[in-house]
């Protein structure tokens, strides 16, 4: 009876995911196309509650909701459902649709469509071979298999999202970085760029004006056609004409020059807005988080080189070890096993939200930028696709921010894989991609003022 009862629990939990997932494709990232697929619908939002269900079902893990034995068929229901969706239907959908929208294969799309997805296949196979992924005791199509090469993808986009959050985040908010922008320096801009403007239209009139003249002398009728009649208008004028093809060289280069000039406009308007924000209370206020993640990012990156280095898994997690630190240290009467308990619900928790409220909002910001109404289907599959190995690879790396009796059912669902592989390939990505993030962010910096004293 508990079993129903726990079974009809999730599946409410999963409808309401469902209609979560299905209202964010419709307000968000189909509001502006009329023309949807609701199979790719369906799909995204499938994605969407099951990968949002195994969320749930850690954060039931630590609060020990549900019997344990539905909490295990959940987990086993759960990761075969993802997996399924990761590996076949959503690959193949994007193939469909791809080969959809080629004409000369359209007649035979489904065949086209099975030949993409076993050429996925075949990569997606050979994925583990340069990794230490691979177990001889399983099937080819066992959950380890599978879940061991998901994870090696979702646990490098997940490394390279957070190397460059992490730098990023103090970069956006302190207002250290911030160039000091006068209203004299964006009004000295502004009137290059108007000078600029006149200075096009004049040329423009110009152009103009010869063509009129020679409309009305007759050049325009009378000249030659062909090859050597392009050549020689270009490289001849008639006389008391100017050279057009000299002109409008010029006017093609000044408006490339007003480009500019209008963009750095808009990032110094935009710079100036930041530094009047950072003197409110609320930019002052993420101007302090912007230290504090710096802190957190040097932090992040020497722990990340020593265990590299010295090749360290941690086999406690994080809050435990730092309880157990900090009670030894005071020397005070503590229930370390107590609190380890809420405060890891509290933190997986805010890992959880903000993992998803972040996926989401970048997410949307990557649709709007390259979708197009004859792309967006395919566009929303390979998101879909991202996020539920995202978030798959989430639950192998938030494991170990767990304590060690409530991972239990997790290690036992997963299977004999390499937990510590998957930790150390996660800090190797962190690192080159932080490091990187910090050489970019570093020369667009700097190269920003000399960019401002060039034009």
């Amino acid at each position: 009876m508990s079993f129903l009862i726990d079974s009809i629990f999730m599946v409410i939990s999963q409808l309401l995911f469902f209609g979560f997932g299905w209202l964010f494709f419709m307000r968000q990232l189909f509001k502006d196309y009329e023309v949807r697929q609701y199979v790719v619908q369906v799909v995204f939002s499938v994605t969407f509650a099951f990968s949002c269900t195994m969320f749930e079902l850690i954060i039931f893990e630590i609060l020990g909701l549900l019997n344990s034995s539905s909490r295990y068929f959940h987990w086993k229901l759960n990761l075969c459902v993802i997996l399924l969706v990761l590996v076949f239907v959503v690959p193949f959908y994007i193939g469909y649709f791809v080969v959809s929208n080629i004409r000369l294969l359209h007649r035979q799309r489904l065949l086209f469509s099975c030949a993409v997805w076993l050429t996925f296949m075949y990569f997606f196979w050979k994925l583990g071979d340069p990794f230490p992924i691979l177990s001889p005791k399983h099937g080819i199509l066992s959950i380890e298999q599978l879940i061991s090469r998901v994870g090696v993808i979702g646990v490098t986009l997940m490394a390279l999202l957070s190397g460059f959050g992490a730098v990023n985040c103090p970069y956006t908010y302190m207002s250290y970085f911030l160039r000091n922008v006068t209203e004299a320096d964006i009004q000295a801009l502004e009137r290059r760029l108007l000078q600029t403007m006149d200075m096009i239209v004049s040329k423009k009139k110009r152009i103009a004006m010869v063509r009129r003249n020679m409309f009305q002398r007759g050049e325009v009728h009378n000249r030659p056609s062909g090859f050597w009649g392009m050549i020689k208008s270009v490289t001849s004028s008639a006389p008391g004409s100017e050279n057009l093809s000299q002109i409008q060289q010029e006017v093609d280069a000044l408006e490339e020059l007003s480009r500019q000039l209008f963009l750095e406009t808009a990032d110094l308007h935009a710079t100036k807005e930041r530094i009047e924000y950072s003197k409110t209370f609320q930019g002052k206020y993420f101007n302090f988080l912007g230290y504090f993640f710096s802190i957190y990012c040097v932090w992040k990156i020497f722990m990340a080189t020593i265990n590299i280095v010295f090749d360290r898994v941690g086999k406690t997690d994080p809050v435990t070890r730092g309880i157990e630190i900090t009670v030894n240290y005071l020397g005070i009467q503590f229930d370390v096993k107590f609190w380890s308990q809420h405060i890891s619900f509290i933190l997986v928790g805010i890992i959880i939200v903000t993992s998803i409220r972040g996926l989401l909002i970048t997410l949307t910001k990557f649709f709007y930028a390259i979708s197009s109404s004859k792309s967006s289907n395919v566009i929303v599959l390979l998101l879909a696709q991202i996020m539920g190995m995202y978030f798959v690879s989430s639950v192998l790396l938030i494991r170990m921010s767990m304590p060690l009796e409530y991972r239990t059912i997790i290690t036992e669902v997963l299977g004999e894989l390499q937990f510590n592989f998957y930790h150390r390939w996660f800090d190797v990505i962190f690192l080159v991609s932080a490091l990187s993030s910090i050489l970019f962010l570093y020369l667009a910096h700097k190269q920003a003022p000399e960019k401002h004293m060039a034009l």
